[in-house]
């Protein structure tokens, strides 16, 4: 089965970003594309989370958002545990589309205290 095309760990929060930048930093097309892929992932997500009108919200493991202008898709890793073949739809996505995948990561910002 895929593995990420990066390191193959896992993000200090358990999250990754598929960028919708190609590995030779053209924008992906269509403009759409993430809320298209957040769509067709909108029906996983954990058990009695749904409620509703669960078809109109996105999943808690995948949704969209942009970063630093680019629009990107974030995937919590909990997914491949949920639903593997949903996990691997994405990755598989990422890669038959040469987009760049970067771990999530927390950065502390200056001045705020830690706890």
């Amino acid at each position: 089965m895929a593995e990420l095309p990066h390191t193959g760990t896992e993000g200090a929060v358990g999250e990754f970003f598929i960028l919708g930048l190609t590995n030779n930093g053209k924008q992906f097309r269509p403009s759409d594309w993430a809320e298209r892929l957040c769509g067709v992932m909108s029906c996983f997500r954990p058990e009695g989370s749904g409620g509703r009108h669960a078809h109109l919200q996105f999943s808690p493991y995948v949704h969209p958002t942009v970063l630093n202008g680019v629009k990107a898709v974030v995937v919590n890793n909990k997914l491949r545990k949920a639903e593997p073949l949903a996990y691997h739809f994405l990755i598989d996505f990422a890669k038959d589309n040469d987009l760049q995948v970067v771990d999530a990561c927390f950065v502390e910002l200056p001045g705020v205290p830690k706890i």
